[in-house]
């Protein structure tokens, strides 16, 4: 069982930047498939980003070249910095581990999800 703790939420204008973090608990198999994810109000879930557990990462085209997601296999810690925020980045973000299906932003089936933590960008 892992347990996945976010935190790094909070209110931003557009142009600035938000970094979520998401620490990890509980699995003895490390490292693994990690990603973020996110869903608003009457929205279906969107992948943001994904990274393996060798490096490999993907990112949905909206946010490429502003979002980058990390990890220290060490402490069992995910990162997704955002820059460049738009106000349609406006969402609940989560984070999810261990992707038995394979590790990549287009798929959900992600075998644990922490709890939502709350971006908003104002204009």
């Amino acid at each position: 069982q892992v347990q996945l703790v976010p935190s790094g939420g909070g209110s931003v204008q557009a142009g600035g930047s938000l970094r979520l973090s998401c620490a990890a608990s509980g699995y003895s198999s490390t490292p693994y498939c990690m990603g973020w994810f996110r869903q608003g109000p009457g929205k279906e879930r969107e992948g943001v980003a994904t990274i393996d557990s060798d490096g490999t990462t993907s990112y949905a085209d909206s946010v490429k070249g502003r979002f980058t997601v990390s990890r220290d296999n060490a402490k069992n810690i995910l990162w997704l910095q955002m820059n460049s925020l738009k106000p349609e980045d406006s969402d609940t973000y989560y984070c999810a581990a261990v992707a038995p299906f394979g590790c990549d932003v287009s798929s959900d089936k992600f075998a644990y999800w922490g709890q939502g933590t709350q971006v908003i960008v104002s204009t």
